[in-house]
């Protein structure tokens, strides 16, 4: 009866914290993703996770945070509170041009009329880009959304500059990931909760 009692006590707190009683680090390529994690003295939650692949070679491992879950791109752009975007390298890259990627993938995915609003953030990515040259395997970037705050890009956990304000520039970078013209379709689909689906195979 103790026992039953114990088990029914830690189902009842998940259920009010929203953490499965087994929730544990979601574990891509070697690198681990916690479940839970604090920004801006808030409690964000793992929404999914997956590794970017270019053709057959796994580039990076990215995991979404959000405060409440999210199944579709919609409702990750219109999340209140905060949000992280984590990557972690899997093959070193040269920055500038993650950079660039970066850019375009925004512009294929902005809304008409976006782009101009966006600039500042794009100039200020793009300094912090090239400033660090390059990002070794292992090495991790983040993007912290607060509202009220702005988007704040973090390399190896440390703010490389002021948030970028604009609030427009989080969602369109999100869009990167989660738009119609997704980086990695796959991916896509692992930040939004989906169920894994196999890698692509060297022999298609």
């Amino acid at each position: 009866m103790r026992t039953f009692r114990f088990a029914s006590l830690l189902l009842a707190a998940a259920l009010w914290t929203g953490v499965p009683a087994h929730a544990q680090d979601v574990e891509l390529a070697g690198v681990k993703y916690p479940p839970t994690l604090t920004v801006a003295n808030t409690t964000l939650r793992l929404n999914g996770a997956g590794v970017r692949y270019k053709a057959v070679f796994k580039v990076y491992t990215a995991g979404l945070y959000l405060t409440a879950k999210a199944a579709t791109t919609e409702q990750v752009l219109a999340a209140s509170g905060p949000r992280r975007l984590h990557i972690v390298m899997l093959r070193k890259i040269n920055a500038s041009e993650l950079g660039r990627l970066f850019t375009r993938g925004m512009e294929d995915n902005a809304r008409p009329g976006e782009m101009s609003k966006l600039i500042p953030g794009i100039l200020k990515m793009g300094d912090i880009f090239s400033a660090r040259k390059q990002l070794a395997e292992g090495e991790s970037f983040s993007v912290d959304f607060v509202p009220g705050v702005g988007a704040t890009i973090l390399v190896n956990g440390k703010p490389m500059a002021e948030p970028i304000k604009e609030p427009e520039f989080f969602n369109a970078l999100m869009r990167i990931w989660l738009g119609d013209s997704p980086a990695d379709a796959m991916l896509k689909s692992a930040l939004l909760g989906e169920a894994p689906k196999p890698a692509p195979s060297p022999y298609h």
